[in-house]
C-alpha cells in the first residue's frame, strides 16, 4: 500500500469538510505571510526579520493584532498605533489565498491530500508573482527559480502530482514540463525581439533628450535604463542635430548607447564615465521586449509543477487574457498602445484555469475517448 493511500485513509477519520475549513483558514494565514513577501521581496528585504510592523511608524504588530481578515476589518484598515491607512490589498491577498486553498482542496483533496497540499504551495507562488509583477514589473527569482526547484523535487516526492506511479515517470514529466515551459517561452521572446525589438518614437522637432546617470529623459516621461536594457545587445539610437557633453559638442551625428558602450559619431566612451549628455533630435529608437526573462523562468516553474501540457495551455490562454485586458484598458483610457503591461499575472491566471477545469478541457480536445 502506497504512502499516499495510507495518508488519505488516516485523513478521512476526520470529516472531509473539517479539512475544508482548515485549508481555508490555513490559506488566510499563508496569505498574511504572502503580503510580507509581496512588500519585501522587490526591495531585497528579508521576509523573516524584522517581524511585521507598520511601514509608517514602525510599530511592531503583536500577534493578537495580526489575525488574518479579522484584524484588518476590526481596525478598519488602519494602524492601531498611528492611524495610517493599511492597503486593502492585505485583506484581499489573505481572502484570495484562503479561497484558492479551499478550491484546490475541494478539487484535489479527496483523490490525494499530498497533491492538494503541493498545489496549495504552487498557488501561493502564483499569488506572490502576480501582485509583485503588477506593481514592479518583475517576478523575483525566489519565485521562479525556487519554483523550478520545488516543483521538480516535490514531483519526485509525490509522483501523483503528474499522474505518475513511479519516480522515473515523475522525473520525466516534471523535467519535460520545465524544459517545454522555459524553452517555448524563450523561443517566443527571442523571435519577438528579432521582429519587434526596436520601437521608433517620433518627437517634435528640436526635442531635447537628456541621458542621465540612471535614465533617459524625454519631454513627457523618464525611462530608467533598467527598463530598456535586458541584454548587452540592446541599444538606444538617435540621429542628433546637436550633442552636448560636459567637455565637448557635436553636430549632425549619431548617438548610440548600449549597456557597455556609448558612441557619439566616431568617438567611443564608457557609459559610466559620462554622467550627463544632452541631444537635440526629432526621433529616438528604443529597445523593447515582448516579455521579460522572468516570464520565461515563471513558465518553466509552472511546467515543473503541472507538466508540459499546462505550459502550452497557459501560453495560449494567457495571451488571450492579456490581449483582452490590454484592449479594455486602452478603450477606457487607462493605458496607451505603447504602455508596458505585466505578463506574469495573465500566465498565473491561465495556470489557475488549468487547475480548475483547463486540464479536463485539454483532455477532451486532444485525448477524446475512442
Amino acid at each position: 500500500m502506497g504512502a499516499d493511500t495510507v495518508f488519505n485513509r488516516n485523513l478521512w477519520d476526520v470529516p472531509f469538510h473539517f479539512w475544508s475549513a482548515a485549508l481555508f483558514w490555513l490559506g488566510c494565514m499563508v496569505g498574511s505571510f504572502l503580503n510580507v513577501c509581496i512588500h519585501r521581496m522587490p526591495l531585497g528585504l528579508s521576509v523573516i526579520t524584522p517581524p511585521s510592523h507598520c511601514p509608517r511608524c514602525k510599530y511592531a504588530i503583536p500577534w493578537w493584532l495580526n489575525v488574518p481578515l479579522f484584524t484588518w476589518l476590526m481596525l478598519r484598515g488602519r494602524c492601531r498605533n498611528c492611524g495610517a491607512p493599511i492597503s486593502p490589498r492585505y485583506f484581499l491577498v489573505e481572502l484570495l489565498t484562503g479561497l484558492l486553498f479551499l478550491g484546490v482542496w475541494l478539487q484535489f483533496g479527496r483523490s490525494s491530500a499530498p497533491v492538494a497540499l503541493i498545489l496549495c504551495l504552487f498557488v501561493a507562488g502564483l499569488i506572490v508573482a502576480t501582485f509583485i509583477d503588477f506593481e514592479h514589473f518583475i517576478i523575483p527569482d525566489e519565485i521562479t527559480i525556487g519554483g523550478m526547484v520545488a516543483g521538480f523535487l516535490l514531483s519526485m516526492l509525490v509522483p501523483a502530482l503528474h499522474g505518475q506511479n513511479t519516480l522515473l515517470g515523475a522525473i520525466l514529466a516534471s523535467g519535460l514540463g520545465l524544459a517545454v515551459g522555459g524553452g517555448v517561452i524563450y523561443a517566443i521572446l527571442r523571435l519577438g525581439k528579432l521582429l519587434f525589438g526596436r520601437k521608433r518614437v517620433a518627437l517634435p522637432a528640436d526635442t531635447r533628450i537628456i541621458f542621465g546617470e540612471s535614465a533617459v529623459v524625454l519631454p513627457d516621461k523618464e525611462i530608467p535604463y533598467e527598463e530598456l536594457f535586458y541584454r548587452p545587445s540592446d541599444k538606444i539610437v538617435l540621429e542628433a542635430r546637436t550633442v552636448e557633453l560636459v567637455d565637448r559638442c557635436y553636430w549632425d551625428t549619431t548617438v548610440c548607447l548600449s549597456p557597455a558602450q556609448l558612441t557619439v559619431g566616431g568617438d567611443a566612451f564608457n557609459p559610466e564615465d559620462v554622467k550627463h549628455l544632452e541631444a537635440v533630435s526629432a526621433q529616438i529608437t528604443l529597445p523593447q521586449e515582448a516579455m521579460g526573462f522572468g516570464d520565461v523562468k515563471f513558465m518553466a516553474a509552472i511546467g515543473a509543477f503541472l507538466g508540459w501540457q499546462a505550459t502550452l495551455f497557459s501560453l495560449m490562454v494567457s495571451s488571450m487574457i492579456g490581449a483582452a485586458v490590454g484592449v479594455a484598458l486602452i478603450a477606457i483610457g487607462r493605458r496607451a498602445w505603447s504602455s508596458r503591461l505585466p505578463y506574469g499575472p495573465y500566465i498565473a491566471a491561465a495556470a489557475l484555469l488549468w487547475l480548475f477545469g483547463g486540464k479536463a478541457l485539454w483532455n477532451a480536445i486532444f485525448l477524446p475517448p475512442p
